[in-house]
């Protein structure tokens, strides 16, 4: 019978050749995969990845490194935060200076006031004072990676330069700037027993130079008056204009600026343009300077009553004395110099702060020729005080705005520090490579390719088999 000749598959490979080894060349592919996928697993247990290129899983790898920019940014962001903590706190450092000076020469002006000190006496706490204010202008010159900070050159910006705007709320609401002294009032409508006969001190400081004048009190005495008469009178002496006066600024509707007298809610307009109204909504008397900006600025100002006795009318002078700061008078700012801290990863989202002026003439303790608030004489003392407690206030205004952005950038840092470690995760989850399993993974492979080698060679016997048929 003539023998069949071979048709199917299984029939060829069984069949004893020489050219084309099939087994082996099966066994050679499977081999080339194991080596592969043991290339692969070498390298996940080695770097600790399951991803370590796009083309281990292209999705992934893509949000994986997406989320690893993140992760820098946030980390950045995080460090800008706490560089800016380390600069507000340079600058807390130099105003905390400067409230202390403050508060001793607090004492040292209440103590030149008293009479149990002599002019010499006196002349002795100048000399401290002139010292300490010379220390102030040294506390607002501090740098930080070589920026000053609280000279007065990382302020905001201005609508414009700002006037000294000092606001009564203690006067009754009813006062008006025509009322006469006689018949002022307390806010709760008692009397404040003010006489004819009395005598009336006014004073103030300005540009380092303190005024002083008194004045006998008439029937027809008026705040308006007292005021303006006297810092024409006595001002003008020194050959400067008129510095203070019952008005006050309101922006209308149309966006206009007029002038309002001084008995109103509306105090004036802050740095920024806005209206300033008194806490109670109530109307209140409101002094302001003539002239804007820090030269101009009215450093202090007191008002008080003696009687014809000469015994001072203590709850008058609670109520007179009661004018507090309530805008402060700076320069004009044409540009922002804002400090701006990057605290997020997107455009835009960061932490902004303006610091203001903390040299000694910003304060009122200094006039543009350098000459120092006095403490010389009893009357001088006595001005200093006032000037001194609205200097305490500016510090700790600009205190508590350095502390209020310490603690927000603390709760930032916090905020990215969580941030980075969600994120983390997020990221892990992708892109880390679980050890057990991929060691599972390695050992299998292993294995495999073994035993692929081992199959190889007993593949590459069945050639050699062949060679016996022809012996």
């Amino acid at each position: 019978m003539p023998q069949t000749l071979l048709t199917t598959k299984e029939e060829f490979i069984m069949a004893m050749v020489v050219k084309n080894n099939m087994s082996a060349l099966s066994t050679l592919n499977t081999l080339n995969k194991n080596t592969t996928a043991l290339s692969k697993s070498l390298q996940k247990v080695s770097s600790g990845m399951k991803i370590n290129s796009a083309a281990d899983d292209a999705s992934g790898y893509a949000i994986s490194e997406r989320m690893r920019v993140q992760i820098r940014s946030l980390d950045q962001a995080n460090s800008n935060a706490q560089n800016g903590g380390s600069m507000m706190k340079v600058a807390e450092g130099a105003v905390s200076s400067t409230v202390e000076i403050l508060k001793t020469l607090k004492e040292k002006a209440v103590n030149a006031a008293n009479d149990t000190n002599t002019d010499a006496d006196r002349a002795t706490i100048q000399k401290e004072l002139d010292q300490s204010v010379d220390q102030i202008n040294d506390n607002a010159n501090v740098t930080f990676n070589g920026q000053y900070l609280v000279d007065g050159s990382k302020n905001s910006k201005t609508a414009g330069a700002t006037k000294t705007t000092l606001t009564n709320t203690s006067l009754s609401a009813d006062t008006k700037v025509g009322s006469a002294f006689v018949k002022l009032a307390a806010r709760n409508g008692d009397g404040l027993n003010i006489h004819k006969g009395d005598t009336l001190t006014i004073s103030f400081v300005m540009d380092g130079k303190t005024y002083t004048n008194t004045v006998d009190i008439t029937e027809g005495l008026t705040l308006e008056g007292a005021i303006n008469n006297y810092a024409k009178t006595d001002v003008n002496k020194a050959g400067a204009q008129a510095v203070l006066s019952f008005t006050g600024q309101t922006k209308g509707s149309n966006g206009t600026v007029t002038n309002t007298t001084g008995d109103t809610k509306v105090i004036g307009l802050d740095k920024f343009g806005n209206e300033v109204k008194t806490s109670d909504g109530a109307s209140a008397l409101t002094l302001t300077a003539s002239n804007a900006g820090i030269k101009g600025q009215i450093a202090g100002f007191t008002m008080y009553i003696t009687d014809n006795t000469g015994k001072v009318n203590k709850s008058a002078n609670a109520v007179l004395d009661a004018f507090t700061e309530s805008i402060r008078a700076e320069n004009d700012s044409k540009k922002d110099n804002s400090i701006i801290m990057q605290v997020g990863t997107k455009a835009g989202q960061s932490i902004k702060v303006g610091l203001t002026d903390m040299k000694a003439a910003a304060l009122g303790l200094q006039g543009e020729d350098g000459k120092t608030l006095s403490v010389g004489n009893k009357k001088d003392a006595n001005a200093a005080i006032n000037v001194l407690d609205s200097a305490i206030q500016k510090a700790l205004d600009q205190q508590t705005t350095i502390g209020a952005v310490e603690s927000r950038l603390e709760y930032t840092q916090s905020n990215l520090t969580t941030a980075s470690e969600n994120v983390t995760a997020a990221e892990s989850t992708i892109r880390d490579a679980d050890m057990a399993k991929e060691m599972m993974n390695y050992t299998k492979n292993n294995v495999l390719m073994q035993a692929a080698q081992s199959m190889l060679a007993q593949a590459n016997q069945s050639s050699s088999n062949a060679l016996s048929l022809l012996q």
